[in-house]
């Protein structure tokens, strides 16, 4: 079925209007498990978690839902991010299991390739503004200003933003405060994960007048083609009049510094998306705060947050004549 499945994604790939074309392209079923583990049964359960979903770069297809509880599809209002939601009125197993599964035809993004999205007004304005932990004043603002010059068009703005962050920033996922993608704390840190160095560079950007927007995933590893994975993968993409959607990967840039040029203007097919921007509020609306980000799952238990949560995550890349010519090359 999925050998099926190969041939039609392809086949889509090429013809579908809005899906890009690349030479690059990586397919792969994804799984996506976690387990809720009950301590104080009889409270109503609440639990949302996010759904891949189709775009111009990656084709997906469901596989499989299985769930111990029935789930339901929702989408929020913001970003229109899809999720998952299941409801249990009273919690009475000592553990809940979810596992999607995916067929996923991901492609290389490239910023020369035409990319046929057309923000709304709204949509724009939107990837200007603020944050919680992402601001457009202080800080941010004051080093952008720093690394501009007069004349500068928008690309040569967000050249020099992307410069700065991965001159200044280093990968290191050692100490306390890393990971929450707060572009303050990034600033005088100056190191941090995926998410600290995009905070960083969307900050500074919107702070010049550039929309920009992150996007959150999973990264798979190149060389290997069946692995868990670890955690989540972000990167971030700024806007460009009359060329679109531009993608940036300066954490891969760094961790791979001599792919430096190759990631401002491109994300390699290595990945999987899932969603799109910060402080998510949930569809049907949770009792807590707005999400920093969406990408595990997110469960309440008697109307309050609840972390007691196991995940799993792996893929497997699906072996087409294709794959199979390339890797005994």
């Amino acid at each position: 079925m999925l050998q099926k499945f190969a041939a039609a994604s392809l086949v889509l790939l090429c013809v579908l209007p809005g899906i890009a074309q690349s030479e690059k392209s990586r397919h792969f079923v994804f799984e996506y498990s976690f387990t809720v583990r009950i301590n104080e049964p009889g409270k109503p359960l609440d639990v949302w978690f996010p759904m891949a979903h189709s775009g111009p770069f990656q084709q997906v297809k469901e596989v499989s839902v299985i769930s111990d509880l029935p789930v339901r599809q929702t989408k929020e209002q913001e970003y229109g991010n899809r999720m998952f939601y299941a409801h249990a009125e009273h919690a009475t197993k000592t553990e809940y299991h979810f596992t999607v599964k995916y067929d996923v035809m991901r492609l290389e993004h490239l910023a020369s390739i035409r990319d046929d999205r057309q923000p709304t007004e709204k949509e724009l304005k939107r990837f200007l503004q603020p944050d919680r932990l992402v601001p457009i004043t202080g800080k941010p603002a004051e080093l952008a200003r720093a690394q501009v010059k007069p004349g500068m068009s928008e690309i040569e703005r967000a050249r020099a933003l992307y410069d700065y962050t991965f001159s200044t920033m280093r990968y290191d996922k050692t100490g306390t405060g890393w990971g929450r993608g707060d572009a303050l704390w990034a600033c005088d840190a100056k190191h941090g994960n995926c998410t600290d160095f995009h905070s960083v560079f969307i900050s500074m950007a919107r702070s010049q007048g550039i929309p920009a927007k992150f996007e959150i995933g999973f990264p798979l590893p190149e060389n290997t083609g069946d692995s868990e994975i670890a955690g989540y993968h972000c990167w971030a993409e700024f806007y460009v009049l009359r060329r679109g959607w531009f993608p940036v990967d300066i954490s891969e840039a760094w961790r791979h510094q001599a792919k430096k040029e190759y990631f401002f203007g491109a994300n390699d097919a290595n990945r999987i998306q899932f969603t799109v921007g910060r402080d998510i509020t949930l569809s049907p609306r949770q009792h807590g705060p707005a999400l920093n980000y969406f990408i595990y799952p997110y469960v309440e238990l008697g109307g309050e947050a609840y972390p007691n949560v196991a995940n799993a995550f792996k893929f497997r890349d699906v072996l087409t004549t294709q794959t199979t010519a390339r890797a005994h090359r």
